[in-house]
């Protein structure tokens, strides 16, 4: 689960912060520009550090959620299970990995203080839809963690459909899981499971405001 954590946390420093109008930027320019627009959001919103879910909701909503290719990396992460969902099962399923995606990790907002992030360059060959942007989260004191995020072409924007943080891939991780659950309780199963996951962190945030 620490390796999940590491993974997801490390998606917070991927969200983009682009206008819908603005020139299609290089893959990698994407990945830095992001990194400093939502690192000085945290830095400069105390309510965000102090886990404010709302203000933190908006901001992975603004600059995160629409440029991951959410339906992409729910195909990935349910393997070969996918072709056998109907397209119900398939909507529920992107949904709820989206919704759970979403609750995990916004909470690493508050962890970030003094973090730095190296993003390497990235030559995108001519004709080239996918690229891998190589980065490396620094903290003083702490070893460097590598995470490097893989992206595709989309229209005329860079999407993250996963990413790996440590060598660890966040679709391979949950792909495991996800198929055992399959294999005991159908995929009705799977969406019911994380549907009583995303509820049970959903009341989190209000239990621990209730307990201040």
């Amino acid at each position: 689960m620490s390796k999940i954590f590491s993974i997801l946390s490390g998606m917070v420093l991927a969200g983009a912060a682009m206008s819908a109008h603005a020139e299609m930027k290089a893959p990698d320019a994407l990945i830095k520009d992001t990194v400093r627009d939502v690192l000085e959001v945290v830095r400069q919103d105390k309510d965000i550090r102090a886990g404010d879910q709302k203000k933190i909701t908006d901001l992975v909503d603004e600059k995160v959620l629409p440029h991951f290719d959410f339906t992409r990396m729910t195909q990935l992460a349910v393997g070969k299970y996918w072709r056998k969902a109907t397209p119900d099962q398939k909507q529920a399923l992107v949904m709820q990995f989206r919704n759970m995606l979403v609750r995990t990790y916004t909470g690493a907002f508050t962890a970030y203080r003094d973090q730095t992030v190296d993003v390497k360059p990235v030559k995108v060959v001519d004709g080239a839809t996918e690229v891998t942007v190589k980065t490396t989260i620094n903290k003083p004191g702490a070893q460097p963690i590598p995470v490097d995020y893989t992206l595709e072409k989309a229209n005329d924007d860079w999407k993250v459909f996963d990413l790996a943080v440590n060598g660890v891939s966040l679709v391979t991780t949950y792909r495991s899981s996800f198929g055992e659950q399959i294999e005991q309780s159908g995929i009705d199963g799977l969406i019911k499971a994380l549907s009583e996951k995303n509820a049970s962190q959903a009341k989190s945030p209000a239990r621990k405001a209730e307990s201040k």
